[in-house]
């Protein structure tokens, strides 16, 4: 890492908890990589701090991004001063630019990410028939990115159905040809299985989908990054199935989330 001085630009990672995060090192190695005199460090903010703490760090006139994680992603876009287009469609936001004026822009980089992700690891999701876990912030963005790199179907699981609902709504207005589904139970008949939910962070979590339906010819797919093997993961491996880890996704987004910020 750089030597940090009275120069160096600031950026912050929100979350709640913290302890999992592994921006910090994936950022802060691509700024010495690129030579942006930058650093990156955590930011522990309980759900009612976070209205306090972000109208602080709009003071902070060295802060120049901040990324923003679980469970703040669909809470922050209404402390933001504008948002991108697909924030405002998907809404949330994982990545804030901060203007030298203290403005606010939001961005959201999870969809982008997860495909990129994919992709770079030889799997094009193209065609593929999905069963996507979860109906929050990550999981709206992986939605959207998903529908938009082509997918034949996208079934969307969630506990509360009426969320998934409203999520598959949401996302056949924008993409109306897409065969779009809230049946939980359907995990057999994807090609894709992908966990967008919190579901295997902590010990003794429940499983975010039945695992008794994975099979060899699917390919499981995680949002989470710590741990890197979740409990979704080893029952796909112990089915046959392939298995795509977490860390792709924030790997494929650094770059992306130092552009917005303004290191690149």
């Amino acid at each position: 890492m750089n030597e940090i001085t009275g120069n160096t630009r600031v950026y912050g990672i929100l979350a709640d908890p913290i302890h999992h995060v592994k921006t910090p090192q994936v950022m802060n190695a691509l700024f010495t990589e690129i030579g942006h005199d930058g650093v990156l460090v955590p930011l522990h903010v309980a759900p009612e701090g976070l209205e306090d703490a972000v109208r602080g760090l709009r003071q902070i006139q060295s802060l120049s991004g901040i990324i923003v994680t679980v469970p703040h992603k669909t809470v922050i876009p209404a402390l933001c001063d504008d948002l991108t287009d697909q924030a405002r469609m998907v809404g949330a936001v994982n990545c804030i630019r901060r203007d030298a004026d203290g403005k606010l822009t939001g961005a959201i980089l999870d969809g982008i990410g997860f495909v990129e992700g994919l992709r770079g690891a030889g799997h094009d999701p193209e065609g593929m028939k999905v069963i996507l876990a979860g109906a929050g912030g990550a999981a709206s963005a992986i939605a959207f990115a998903l529908a938009d790199a082509g997918i034949a179907a996208l079934t969307i699981a969630n506990r509360t159905e009426a969320r998934a609902r409203d999520l598959a709504d949401a996302v056949g207005r924008v993409y109306p040809k897409l065969v779009l589904s809230t049946d939980a139970s359907a995990v057999a008949g994807a090609d894709l299985v992908v966990n967008a939910t919190s579901l295997g962070m902590r010990e003794g979590d429940a499983l975010p989908l039945d695992i008794s339906q994975l099979h060899k010819g699917q390919l499981v797919a995680e949002a989470i990054m710590e741990p890197a093997v979740t409990p979704l993961l080893a029952a796909a491996e112990k089915a046959g199935a392939r298995t795509h880890p977490g860390l792709p996704m924030l790997q494929s987004q650094a770059r992306l989330m130092a552009d917005f910020m303004g290191a690149l």
